[in-house]
């Protein structure tokens, strides 16, 4: 029986499923949430790595992440035309993230910072490797769990609830974890490696058992080699004009939001004076989003995902712009404005990963089923790219800022341009390309009532 022929004897998804698929979101969460918060900070104030030299090393490890991203996309619809499951990917992932994301932690200490730096590298490259494993295939079930608009819209939304909650989870817990080892010593991110990796591993594994046989269509020729797992790919962004709207919007919003992630932590230290204000940063952001991701998908079913995007997408903008106020007036206000973004967050995070399985569903429709894990591949290429380039442009201007590395145990001050070039990339920056990012969305023109025509 093929998935559509599945989802027309049964619309609606089973309470399990869901639950299922969401579970794996606590790992991708934390995964993204977690390297992204500390990973540079890391370089930059306990090994000793200047800002520059930081972004290039963390820069690098996702170039390779968005190099292999559509090679396992292809693989993965190649193992689902062999044994009817993306399973195998999954827990493969699953299995070795933990091992590589305590590696990327555990330098030990003395190291000269740039081999300290070439051992992050290498252990967060394949750390990346085994999320890719587990994390293309993973988006690409949707739209073989349900071929039904609104279930889609139903499955995504408690996704995002578990990703909003993994958020939460890792970017608060991570750094109080780092506090009782230590703070920002050797001791205190190996600490926060453990738990977190084994956190981390334990939500993809659960996961991993939703792709089960059956639920998948069956798959026509898959590409063999590697150069057509590209090409595969690239022909995807040809022939779907929603999905190269859709992509391009994501991969924008991921920059705006990974530099506002990489640059939480320095704002916490140097704006607001407190190493921990991270985690009630966190806070603020994340318990509005937990409220807030059922109401945005109410808000589609009222006003279609497309619309309710578009809205999302504007309040954040103008929560994160008005953040520039902390040039002038650092304080506890900030929290405000942070968790009204918080909430648009959840916006942008649900209502594109629902519209995703719509855009295969439509390619479907003129070029066959089984190439869900293609547009995952070059999906989840895009968003590793857009939240690579975050941390790329935070190092970019806390490098013309003049801003000041250390190690671990040495008390640095920082410039008037330095704290500056801070808050600029926490607001005005990620604001402008929140901007940018309407102007591909109205791009998108797939709607409910045009999907396959």
């Amino acid at each position: 029986m093929t998935a559509t022929e599945r989802s027309n004897a049964t619309t609606r998804l089973p309470n399990r499923t869901i639950a299922s698929y969401a579970i794996g979101s606590l790992g991708t969460g934390g995964f993204a949430t977690l390297p992204g918060l500390v990973l540079v900070y890391y370089l930059t104030d306990t090994l000793g790595v200047t800002a520059l030299v930081a972004g290039i090393l963390v820069t690098a490890a996702k170039v390779w992440d968005v190099v292999i991203d559509p090679v396992i996309g292809g693989r993965s619809d190649r193992d689902l035309a062999r044994t009817g499951s993306r399973r195998r990917f999954m827990v493969l992932g699953a299995i070795l993230l933990p091992v590589f994301f305590i590696l990327t932690f555990a330098v030990p200490a003395g190291m000269p910072p740039l081999v300290a730096g070439g051992w992050v590298l290498v252990a967060f490259v394949l750390a990346a490797t085994a999320f890719s494993l587990f994390q293309v295939p993973y988006i690409a079930l949707p739209a073989e769990l349900s071929q039904d608009y609104d279930e889609r819209t139903r499955l995504l939304t408690w996704r995002v609830v578990v990703l909003t909650f993994a958020i939460l989870l890792f970017g608060a817990g991570g750094p109080a974890l780092r506090s009782l080892g230590g703070g920002s010593t050797f001791l205190g991110y190996l600490l926060m490696a453990v738990v977190a990796g084994l956190v981390i591993g334990t939500g993809m594994f659960a996961s991993s058992f939703v792709a089960k046989k059956g639920l998948v269509p069956a798959v026509a020729e898959k590409p063999a080699s590697i150069r057509e797992n590209y090409a595969a790919g690239f022909r995807t962004l040809k022939r779907s004009q929603p999905f190269r709207a859709l992509l391009a919007t994501f991969l924008l919003q991921g920059l705006a939001t990974g530099l506002m992630l990489a640059g939480a932590q320095y704002v916490a230290t140097w704006v607001l004076k407190s190493e921990d204000a991270v985690t009630f940063l966190f806070i603020a952001l994340i318990a509005p989003a937990l409220l807030a991701a059922p109401l945005w998908g109410r808000i589609a079913n009222r006003i279609g995902k497309e619309r309710g995007f578009v809205w999302a997408s504007i309040i954040f903008g103008l929560a994160a712009l008005s953040l520039l106020g902390l040039l002038w007036a650092p304080g506890a206000w900030v929290y405000l404005p942070v968790a009204v973004a918080g909430a648009a967050y959840a916006g942008m995070q649900s209502l594109p990963m629902a519209m995703l399985p719509d855009v295969i569903s439509d390619d479907a429709v003129a070029h066959g089923d089984g190439q869900a894990g293609t547009f995952g591949g070059m999906w989840t290429a895009g968003e590793t790219t857009g939240m690579a380039l975050g941390a790329t442009v935070l190092t970019i201007v806390l490098a013309i800022a003049g801003y000041a590395e250390s190690t671990a145990g040495v008390e640095v001050v920082q410039s008037s341009a330095a704290i500056a070039g801070i808050v600029l990339s926490f607001s005005v920056v990620p604001a402008a390309i929140l901007g940018l990012s309407l102007v591909t969305l109205a791009r998108y023109r797939l709607r409910k009532n045009t999907i396959g025509r």
